[in-house]
């Protein structure tokens, strides 16, 4: 299997974050809510897009928090986690989820799941996970999940999605 390797090629025209940002911003993703129990049984969570299936065999899925999360280290230190994959009408849940500070919980309806970590309720589809592990990523880090449980709603409206930096949902 060939090696690949990074090309730069010097006479291509530069380009700078906010040009990366807005060609990233055209790939429609979905939005899910990563969630874990603090050492208080406090809640703790963070919206996220950057979440993805990884593999069957071992069942691994992953998010990538910012360098910059306050809400990652908590659920790093709890050790394991659960994603919500959030449906169109829960917009006002992930905008109240990506905010910084304050209880972001306020008001939100959830139950525990297998792992004890807060499952969204309304979600399309809940997936617990153990940490598995965590790889640099640039500005990001890389964590993998260990899939232990999941759910899904079957009388569920379509997902939340997020393109060009605004929410939207299946017609």
């Amino acid at each position: 299997m060939p090696t690949l390797t990074p090309h730069s090629d010097p006479s291509a025209a530069p380009f700078d974050d906010a040009a990366l940002r807005e060609a990233m911003s055209t790939f429609c993703t979905g939005v899910a809510v990563v969630t874990a129990l603090q050492p208080d049984g406090r809640p703790t969570g963070m919206a996220v897009q950057s979440f993805a299936s990884v593999s069957l065999d071992p069942p691994l899925v992953c998010f990538c928090p910012a360098h910059t999360s306050s809400t990652w280290p908590k659920i790093r230190a709890a050790g394991r986690f659960a994603v919500s994959v959030l449906a169109a009408d829960q917009q006002a849940l992930s905008r109240q989820l990506a905010v910084t500070g304050g209880d972001k919980f306020a008001g939100v309806a959830w139950h525990p799941g297998a792992n004890g970590a807060p499952l969204l309720d309304g979600a399309l589809a809940t997936v617990e996970c153990d940490l598995a592990g965590a790889l640099p990523g640039g500005d990001h880090t890389i964590v993998l999940g260990r899939v232990t449980a999941l759910a899904r709603r079957t009388h569920a409206t379509g997902p939340l999605l997020y393109y060009r930096r605004t929410y939207g949902c299946l017609r």
